[in-house]
């Protein structure tokens, strides 16, 4: 019988990566997905605030990451 307590995570199908990177709200894929790139966040415009606030599509770093090329 396996021990699984204070086993070391599994990369089963459905779990998430531990070393993920956050998504802000924007995002359309991870960053680091291959075939994507950050690009100016069309919310706020870059400036990462919208009506003097924190812009909730970027979360305030004025970047997504949005798919590259394609058809």
């Amino acid at each position: 019988m396996q021990n699984t307590q204070n086993s070391p995570p599994t990369d089963q199908p459905g779990l998430a990566s531990p070393t993920q990177a956050p998504m802000s709200p924007g995002d359309e894929a991870p960053p680091g997905t291959p075939g994507t790139a950050p690009n100016v966040c069309p919310r706020c415009g870059g400036s990462g605030r919208v009506d003097n606030a924190t812009c909730p599509a970027c979360d305030g770093t004025g970047q997504v990451n949005v798919g590259i090329g394609g058809a």
